[in-house]
């Protein structure tokens, strides 16, 4: 998932440009069905007694470079990023946290700078996923600390420029990381973040580590569960997130554990497809991967976090910033 090679340019989503309430009546005459939008869900979930702390969405920053596919913006274009965090804000999202590379992926880098300028006037929060690189396995873990080094000094720290939009849990800014290979010494990386002022969160994609230990907890992602992804879209993550619930809150009970909600999966306009696809179900694999925590977590154990995948990838048709799920998504099989 999430790789970064290139991709042809299949189709084009319009320039971001109408309200939301706009794309949702939209959605109604071209579905021909009762509507299930990304807002009404996840107004149910923030009234709900047992929500999240604070709902987050993966952010990609890579539009706009010609090595990923046309979708009619800029992840550069502040008028936009201004747009999408007063969207994301509308519909009880509190965050992006954006998929980043350290500054060897320019374009990326620059865009996590804009996006981060635009939120900290914007009440609106950032995290950085660090996707490790791996041009020089064995170098791997001297490129994670030299990245997070120039990530603290340019967004993190408290010399920073618009630093005051970095998350935050008890204190301590969070970092997601999404794992490549496992050749990264996470023992000697985070022995060196415990000199920052304020030594960060690592949070841990959900998949086998022999460094558990030395993160401060882990990440779900989008997964059909055991038996694997079927032709009929059929697997859409529901018995992979009750084994994770069930795992994390009996495993790691000690551990800030962060769900996961996704509207559905297919990377059939992406030039690295594998043919994965779930199906969105007319709205409910949305709907039902939202709550699916409910069962393991409540007032009396809250969830930290709950992030939302993804809030802009159009590569693997997981978008949710069109704002509904059965309108004009190139993406979408299903016949709602």
């Amino acid at each position: 998932m999430r790789l970064y090679k290139k991709s042809k340019q299949r189709f084009s989503l319009p320039r971001i440009r109408t309200p939301f309430l706009s794309w949702a009546i939209l959605a109604l005459f071209i579905s021909g069905c009762q509507e299930h939008d990304f807002r009404r869900a996840l107004q149910k979930q923030q009234q709900a007694p047992d929500k999240p702390t604070t709902v987050l969405a993966v952010y990609e920053a890579w539009f706009g470079d010609p090595d990923h596919i046309k979708i009619g913006y800029s992840t550069q274009d502040v008028v936009i990023l201004q747009k999408q965090i007063e969207q994301a804000k509308s519909i009880g999202i509190s965050g992006f946290v954006v998929d980043w590379y350290g500054p060897k992926k320019a374009f990326i880098d620059t865009s996590y700078s804009h996006i981060q300028q635009v939120a900290s006037a914007n009440n609106f929060q950032l995290a950085l996923m660090y996707d490790e690189m791996v041009d020089d396995p064995s170098r791997m873990t001297e490129a994670a600390i030299a990245n997070l080094n120039y990530a603290y000094e340019k967004y993190i720290g408290p010399a920073a420029p618009g630093n005051q939009a970095y998350l935050k849990y008890n204190g301590r800014p969070v970092i997601f990381i999404w794992p490549k290979g496992g050749k990264t010494d996470w023992a000697r990386v985070r022995d060196y973040l415990q000199g920052w002022s304020s030594p960060p969160l690592l949070i841990y994609k959900d998949e086998e580590t022999p460094f558990a230990s030395r993160f401060d907890g882990f990440y779900a992602w989008i997964h059909p569960g055991d038996k694997g992804w079927k032709r009929d879209g059929s697997n859409w993550g529901q018995q992979y997130l009750e084994d994770y619930y069930s795992r994390m809150s009996t495993q790691h009970p000690d551990k800030i554990i962060v769900g996961a909600a996704w509207p559905g999966f297919n990377d059939s306009q992406a030039s690295w497809s594998e043919n994965r696809y779930m199906d969105r179900r007319c709205g409910k694999t949305f709907e039902e991967t939202l709550r699916s925590f409910r069962r393991y977590y409540g007032p009396a154990n809250p969830l930290p976090f709950l992030l939302i995948a993804t809030w802009n990838d159009h590569e693997e048709g997981t978008a949710i910033e069109q704002g509904f799920v059965t309108g004009p998504d190139p993406n979408n099989k299903s016949k709602c």
